[in-house]
C-alpha cells in the first residue's frame, strides 16, 4: 500500500496538484543520477533530477502477491546523462531505480510508485531503452541445478571439457547420443540420459523390449 501523504491527496482532489514523474537511479559505485520528465530541474531524495533528459515512464505490470512486475523506460543518449560508453561499460547494470511521482510546484509532496533494480538496458538508435524488474523478481530465478536429460554443460567448458579445436565448425545439441557418438565424451555428460521420458507414466508393458519411456535417446 502506498504512503500518498494527505496534503497531496488534498491537492489531488482539488485539482490543484501538478503532477510529474522522477527517477532516481543509484549505481552499484555509488554514482546516483535523477532525472525528471518536467521541464525543469527537481531535488528529490537529496538528488538532483534533470530535466529535458527524455526519460518517459513505459508499461508497467504488475501483480499480487509474490508476482515479480516489471517496468520499463526511455530516453536519449546525452553526455550529461545516459551516454552511450555507460551503457557499454555496465555502469548501470544492476543499479536500483526508484520512480516516484512529484507534484513539482511542491516536490516535497510525493509518493513512491515503484522500486526495482536495471534488469537490463540497450541502446536503440539514439536512445536508451532499460527493462527494469521488481523486487520480487529475485524469486524467479533458477537457483542450482535442474535434473534433466539434456546436458547443461556448454561445449568446450570447464564441465564439458571437450577440446573445441579438434571439431571445427561442429556444435552440440546436449543430447546423450551426440555427445558419446560425435564427441566420445560420455564420461563428462553433465546431464542425466536414464531420466524416463514424458511418455513413460502412460507406457504399457511390452513384449521383448525396453519400456523406459525413451530415455538414452
Amino acid at each position: 500500500m502506498r504512503d500518498i501523504p494527505e496534503e497531496l491527496t488534498a491537492r489531488i482532489e482539488s485539482g490543484a496538484a501538478t503532477l510529474c514523474h522522477v527517477w532516481i537511479v543509484r549505481c552499484g559505485d555509488g554514482v546516483e543520477m535523477g532525472f525528471t520528465d518536467h521541464d525543469r530541474d527537481l531535488v528529490i531524495e537529496d538528488v538532483t533530477c534533470r530535466a529535458g533528459s527524455g526519460w518517459t515512464a513505459g508499461a508497467v505490470e504488475g501483480g499480487a502477491g509474490l508476482a515479480a512486475g516489471s517496468a520499463s523506460a526511455a530516453g536519449g543518449l546525452d553526455d550529461d546523462g545516459v551516454t552511450e560508453a555507460d551503457i557499454a561499460n555496465g555502469l548501470f547494470d544492476g543499479a536500483s531505480v526508484d520512480l516516484w511521482r512529484v507534484d513539482w510546484a511542491r516536490p516535497d509532496l510525493k509518493v513512491r510508485l515503484w522500486a526495482g533494480r536495471m534488469a537490463r538496458i540497450r541502446r536503440e538508435g539514439g536512445a536508451f531503452v532499460a527493462d527494469l524488474e521488481g523486487p520480487m523478481a529475485a524469486l524467479e530465478r533458477v537457483v542450482g541445478r535442474t535434473c534433466g536429460r539434456d546436458c547443461d554443460a556448454t561445449l568446450g567448458d570447464a564441465r564439458c571439457r571437450v577440446d573445441v579445436s579438434e571439431f571445427p565448425g561442429l556444435s552440440c545439441d546436449r543430447r546423450w547420443a551426440t555427445c558419446v557418438g560425435t564427441f566420445g565424451n560420455g564420461v563428462n555428460f553433465q546431464g542425466f540420459p536414464d531420466i524416463p521420458g514424458d511418455d513413460f507414466l502412460m507406457a504399457t508393458p511390452v513384449e521383448g523390449g525396453r519400456n523406459d519411456g525413451g530415455s538414452r535417446r
